[in-house]
């Protein structure tokens, strides 16, 4: 019979695990409790890395980035930018981002072919591997260099696309962008210290192995994909077999691959099947009572599919149209509010629901604490959400 693992049972694990009942120790142990930070916006991985830290301080951070480069900022699971851990990240590589390099590769030769501008590549798959490779060296001759830098020494990558041809939409853009795209998700550039404050989305470019020494630890895809989904059970875990393919980007076979090297048990989520690591199925002790405000895209309300079971009925007020969530107010593994940052710093909140007395002085404590960190930093969201945008409106 499957052991059942209520929804106070899950809550009570991502309570622990990702640092958000009790402190972690360090910026790695951050981290690695949720496996991966989102990084499509830059503040987050500062904010959620901050959310999970006693002293939390965006140098503690840049410190694992761009000195120690224990932390490294890659393309992975589902086409997103994440800061792992040196270790993760090669699982990420080999057993997520290569797939999207093929796909994306594809997909770029199909458009030099047919949509360039003025007028097509010839060869394109020639052409793109040889614009590769001079860009590279390129960049190995630099040592670093930023995108500019590299369409001077390379101008191929001001190749231009027409994109929507004849539609109102229609877009014509360099192939730079996606160039580099490509040399990062196949693991030979790495994104660097960003142009300017930690806020910015403009990075510098390094052949990822000088950035990282010796480049990262080979894995074969079928491996990788077994202990990242390994990793991701013990944090998330137990869940539904499609919030693992959700969050990886998966197909149905390389999920159940992968399932099958770990040979899970089976859990029954309050009536729903789900899967959990057979060393983990024994209940974990309930913390005491906690408040945390998350940011926007933080791993842990963007680590399931299925989020039910801690968001309740608050999803249009917190979500934006394409899935990203805005920044969040939890208390004790629920999901009961949200917050924003206004242009004066004021960091402002509202509750979706009745928390009672001490939940609320707890979260307005937190508030306060987190404007204190902010200070004179002013941070607003890449992806705006109602929620966010009625509070600071």
């Amino acid at each position: 019979m499957s052991p059942k693992i209520s929804a106070d049972q899950r809550r009570a694990r991502l309570a622990v695990r990702h640092h958000l009942a009790a402190p972690a120790a360090s910026v790695a142990d951050a981290v690695a409790g949720v496996v991966a930070l989102h990084a499509t916006d830059p503040a987050t991985v500062h904010l959620s890395a901050s959310a999970r830290l006693a002293g939390p301080a965006v140098s503690s951070v840049e410190q694992a980035l761009y000195e120690d480069r224990t932390l490294l900022r890659l393309l992975g699971m589902r086409r997103t930018v994440f800061v792992t851990d040196v270790n993760t990240a090669a699982l990420v590589q080999a057993g997520c981002s290569a797939d999207i390099e093929v796909k994306q590769r594809k997909l770029l030769e199909q458009h030099l072919g047919q949509q360039g501008h003025p007028e097509n590549v010839p060869e394109p798959a020639k052409w793109l591997a040889d614009v590769e490779t001079s860009v590279e060296a390129a960049l190995r001759a630099r040592g670093s260099a930023t995108a500019q830098q590299l369409s001077e020494d390379e101008p191929r990558l001001r190749q231009q696309l027409l994109m929507a041809a004849g539609k109102p939409y229609e877009a014509i853009g360099n192939v730079t962008s996606r160039v580099l795209f490509l040399l990062a998700a196949g693991g030979r550039i790495a994104r660097g210290r960003p142009r300017g404050s930690w806020l910015s989305t403009q990075y510098v470019w390094h052949p990822l192995d000088e950035w990282i020494p010796g480049g990262l630890p080979p894995w074969s895809a079928d491996e990788a994909r077994a202990e990242l989904a390994r990793r991701w059970l013990r944090a998330y875990g137990p869940a539904p077999v499609s919030d693992l393919r959700w969050w990886t980007g998966w197909t149905a076979g390389q999920t159940k691959k992968a399932l099958a090297a770990l040979s899970p048990a089976e859990a029954d989520l309050d009536g729903v099947p789900g899967v959990v690591l057979a060393d983990d199925v024994a209940p974990v002790p309930e913390p005491p009572p906690w408040v945390a405000f998350l940011p926007a895209l933080d791993p842990t309300p963007m680590g399931w599919q299925d989020r039910d079971w801690f968001l309740g009925p608050h999803r249009a007020a917190l979500f934006d149209r394409s899935g990203n969530i805005g920044p969040t107010i939890w208390a004790s593994g629920r999901v009961v509010g949200g917050w924003a940052q206004r242009a004066s710093g004021e960091v402002v909140f509202r509750l979706l629901e009745d928390v009672g007395g001490e939940t609320r002085a707890m979260v307005a404590s937190e508030a306060e604490k987190c404007a204190e960190w902010f200070g004179e930093i002013r941070a607003t969201p890449r992806f705006r959400t109602p929620l966010e945008r009625e509070l600071t409106g």
